[in-house]
């Protein structure tokens, strides 16, 4: 369990190796987080088979996923974290299937338990591993889930990549390693201010009722 007493984040790694590129990748931001006060702790998503959402919204009514599986029990605690950070490796230039499978399903059971509200103003960032390509169109595909739950997200001073077919490789990337240490320190700015602003009670924006438009009249 997280130290909900101080600033913290989880590091999502979506890669299919406890300890490959993408960990390496997030343990240099999760040192970097730690070295700006803020907690930081690692969740694998693993190697077992993840199904996709299959649409059925029983999220609605359960408050989580229909498949009781890592989503459930990423979910479970993700909530106590001021900020999220996803890491994934590159795949066919894009996230993983294990990637999509997993955060499709458990960003959209979040909204639909937690509301549009449940975690707006929580900071999100993505981070990619790749031995070549398809890095920054990761990035692209794993920010759009913040901006669907209207999470802030932090930068590095260049795109959040490191290159390598191994972790040994990422660790010779000076200048990958380099951007996840300017990304572990803007995040952890960014997420102890949005406590401070919390703290002393600057509210949140209005909303408005959620309009929904379909194009098939």
């Amino acid at each position: 369990m997280t130290d909900t007493n101080r600033p913290n984040v989880i590091l999502v790694n979506a890669g299919p190796h406890a300890h490959g590129c993408t960990d390496r990748a997030l343990r240099e931001v999760a040192a970097a987080l730690e070295d700006n006060g803020v907690a930081a702790d690692i969740f694998w998503v693993g190697t077992k088979p993840l199904a996709s959402c299959i649409a059925c919204k029983r999220c609605d009514e359960l408050g989580k996923c229909v498949f009781d599986d890592r989503v459930n029990e990423f979910t479970e605690i993700v909530r106590d974290y001021d900020g999220i950070v996803l890491g994934s490796p590159v795949h066919f230039g894009a996230a993983t299937g294990a990637a999509t499978s997993f955060f499709d399903r458990a960003f959209y059971s979040l909204r639909r338990a937690a509301g549009d509200d449940g975690f707006r103003m929580k900071v999100g960032a993505a981070v990619a591993s790749c031995r070549r390509a398809g890095n920054t169109a990761t990035i692209d595909q794993l920010n759009r889930y913040f901006q669907l739950l209207q999470m802030p997200i932090a930068t590095s001073r260049y795109w959040n990549i490191v290159h390598g077919a191994t972790a040994e490789e990422v660790e010779r990337d000076a200048e990958g390693l380099q951007a996840m240490r300017f990304l572990g320190g803007n995040m952890a700015f960014l997420v102890k201010a949005i406590r401070v602003a919390r703290e002393a009670g600057i509210e949140l924006p209005a909303q408005e009722a959620t309009a929904y438009t379909n194009f098939i009249r």
